[in-house]
C-alpha cells in the first residue's frame, strides 16, 4: 500500500482553487518562477491554498491546510522574468506540515483527501442543474472546460462553490466539506434567498 503523504511546493494565494477548475497565474517572484519551470519541466503539480494570514508577495504566508493540487496546462513568457500560466485544479488535500526552502518556496507534508464518489443531484436540486447548464453556456469552454459532469452533485457544488460572489472563506468551507449533498443543500438554500432559484 503506497503512503498517501507527498511533499509538494506550496502557492499561497488569496482565491481558493477547486478541484476541475481552471486558474491563471502571473508569475513573477523568483521562488514561483521556480516552482512552475520545475512543474513545467517534470510534469508534475503543485499546491494551491487559501492564505490565512499573510499576503501573496513577500514574506512566506502561512495557508489554511486544505488545498487543491494544480498542473499547468498553458504558459507564456511575454517578457523575461514574468510567466503567464494557466493551470486546472486536480485533487484536494490537506497541509500536515510546512517548511520554507531555501529561496523561501512554501513546501509541505501533505495527505490526499478522499476522491469522491459520484452522487446524483437529487430532485429537489435540478434547478440548480438548469441554471449551471446556462451559465456553462454563456462563460464557454474555455472559463468552464470539459468535461462537465451535470449529473453530479459533487461537480455542480465545485462549480457553484467557485462562481458565487462569496468571500474566499466562505469558498474555503465549500471546498472543506466531504459531503457534496450537503454542499449542494447550502448553494441552493444560497441562491434562494437571494431570489435566485423558484423554490
Amino acid at each position: 500500500m503506497s503512503d498517501p503523504r507527498e511533499r509538494l511546493p506550496l502557492f499561497p494565494l488569496q482565491t481558493v482553487l477547486f478541484p476541475g477548475s481552471v486558474l491563471p497565474l502571473h508569475v513573477f517572484e523568483a521562488r514561483y518562477m521556480d516552482l512552475a519551470t520545475r512543474c513545467l519541466k517534470d510534469g508534475t503539480v503543485f499546491g494551491v491554498n487559501l492564505i490565512a494570514e499573510g499576503a501573496e508577495v513577500g514574506a512566506t504566508a502561512i495557508p489554511h491546510a486544505v488545498g487543491v493540487s494544480a498542473r499547468i496546462t498553458e504558459w507564456d513568457m511575454p517578457q523575461p522574468g514574468v510567466l503567464n500560466i494557466v493551470t486546472r485544479g486536480e485533487r484536494r488535500y490537506r497541509i500536515l506540515q510546512t517548511e520554507a526552502g531555501a529561496n523561501g518556496l512554501l513546501l509541505g507534508e501533505v495527505e490526499w483527501l478522499a476522491e469522491p464518489r459520484p452522487v446524483p443531484v437529487p430532485d429537489d436540486c435540478m434547478s440548480l442543474v438548469t441554471l449551471l447548464r446556462a451559465i456553462v453556456e454563456d462563460a464557454g469552454d474555455v472559463r468552464l472546460p470539459p468535461p462537465h459532469d451535470f449529473g453530479d452533485a459533487g461537480w455542480v457544488g465545485m462549480r457553484y462553490a467557485e462562481l458565487l460572489p462569496i468571500p474566499a472563506l466562505a469558498k474555503q468551507s465549500l471546498l472543506e466539506l466531504d459531503d457534496a449533498l450537503g454542499r449542494l443543500a447550502i448553494i441552493r438554500k444560497f441562491l434562494e434567498q437571494r431570489g435566485l432559484l423558484t423554490v
